[in-house]
């Protein structure tokens, strides 16, 4: 592959930092929405800079759209791309897997032994599960109780247990704490499982055990819950009386006990722990507290010099963990960069996210803001306003252009991510 910026244990430092300074060298890590958004952006605002992408799988397969895989709306086909799109930009594009950033040399160690240089690094790591969160969780145990919370295998386990599954059994869903990747989406994952029981097995039925007393669009998803899963999704939300964190699991029997007592043997267990920053952000040095904090002008690490972090990684206060955030921090970094590497004046940008959640066919709901950085609480926070969503009792066919609307949207950010 030409241009992997690669070089031997015998070169020196100084020489790729010479070769740098020829033509700036911009190095992304991680292939999600984020970092192919940074990628297109910067390589079209900024044809000179050699840009570099690593990522460890040879295509991408998006987080959205994986719950209506499960719930039979979407083939796995449909939400997987190729990186050639970038390639064809001037992209390098390597598939391996980071495992060391040397921020003071400014060097990037790959699984394969390969090292790259760089002279501003760029982190779309996504999240991590913190498998210490729950007793009796971890790696091994999450291939019989699946967070498939990552598309990949994780999700094709869930997919296939659910398939499996007789008739009349118990699925799980075991909601995470804040914060966490796609604030809806636990919920929408319960409504397009719900929906996959109702028209495959339809004496099954979905219990959710939720540690928090509130959720994201909650009125929204009950109504939906009432609507067309009457009978079918059980939910359980923490209260005075009851408390529904999960204490503990068995994955050899599939039973999970809550913290107030609550104990189930399900058929099928989706189980979706706290989450955390991706390995590599920790490994650079980016974190604090389990997410990365950033100068909310730029997403320019605090921890780090001339690093970025773009996505869920990234402490953007108010901001969801959503692939709309994404794209939008991401368009900022490529921006911002492409500004300073030429020695221009960089202009303040506004952020932006809206989300769709598909409760039923046919039906969606929606919510959004822009984001500007203000003062609030004596401290800088990306403020929301201009701020919509879909509330209950919405007619048909409003919700029905919502369902619409949102097929397009992702059609429209892949093409956009992948400068289509």
């Amino acid at each position: 592959m030409r241009g992997l910026g690669t070089f031997a244990a015998g070169h020196s430092a100084m020489t790729t930092r010479a070769r740098a300074q020829a033509s700036p060298r911009v190095v992304i890590i991680g292939g999600g929405v984020g970092g192919t958004t940074v990628a297109t952006y910067l390589k079209r605002a900024a044809p000179t800079v050699h840009v570099t992408l690593i990522e460890r799988n040879e295509q991408l397969t998006t987080s959205v759209g994986s719950n209506l895989f499960l719930g039979g709306l979407r083939t796995l086909p449909s939400i997987t791309h190729s990186y050639e799109p970038l390639r064809a930009q001037g992209i390098d594009v390597v598939i391996d897997v980071a495992i060391d950033v040397d921020a003071a040399r400014k060097i990037i160690t790959l699984m394969t032994g390969a090292r790259i240089s760089y002279d501003r690094l760029v982190l779309s790591p996504g999240i991590d599960m913190r498998f210490d969160s729950i007793d009796g969780y971890g790696p091994e145990a999450a291939r019989m109780m699946p967070h498939a919370w990552r598309t990949g295998e994780q999700m094709t386990i869930l997919k296939g247990q659910l398939e499996a599954m007789p008739d009349g059994g118990v699925v799980l869903i075991a909601a995470p704490p804040d914060p966490y990747s796609g604030p809806a989406a636990p919920y929408e994952r319960a409504c397009m499982v719900a929906h996959f029981l109702k028209s495959r097995k339809p004496r099954s039925k979905i219990i959710i055990v939720d540690l928090k007393r509130t959720f994201f669009l909650q009125p929204l998803f009950v109504e939906a819950f009432k609507k067309y899963y009457a009978g079918i999704v059980e939910l359980h939300l923490t209260d005075e009386k009851d408390d529904y964190q999960l204490g503990s699991v068995n994955s050899a029997t599939s039973t999970i006990t809550t913290k107030g007592g609550f104990r189930l043997n399900a058929a099928v267990a989706n189980i979706i722990p706290a989450q955390k920053a991706g390995g590599i952000a920790h490994r650079a040095g980016c974190v604090k507290d389990g997410w990365c904090p950033v100068t909310l002008e730029t997403f320019a690490s605090t921890e780090v010099k001339d690093v970025y972090v773009v996505g869920d990684a990234s402490i953007a206060t108010e901001m969801p963990k959503s692939a709309f955030s994404a794209n939008s921090q991401g368009k900022l970094v490529a921006r911002h960069l492409a500004s300073e590497l030429a020695g221009k004046e960089i202009f303040p940008q506004r952020l932006r996210d809206t989300g769709w959640s598909v409760l039923a066919p046919n039906d969606s709901v929606r919510s959004g803001a822009n984001y500007t950085v203000a003062i609030r609480d004596g401290a800088k926070h990306l403020v929301a306003s201009d701020v919509f969503a879909s509330g209950p009792g919405e007619n048909a066919r409003e919700r029905l252009q919502n369902f619409v609307e949102a097929a397009g949207w992702y059609s429209g950010i892949t093409r956009d991510m992948f400068g289509n």
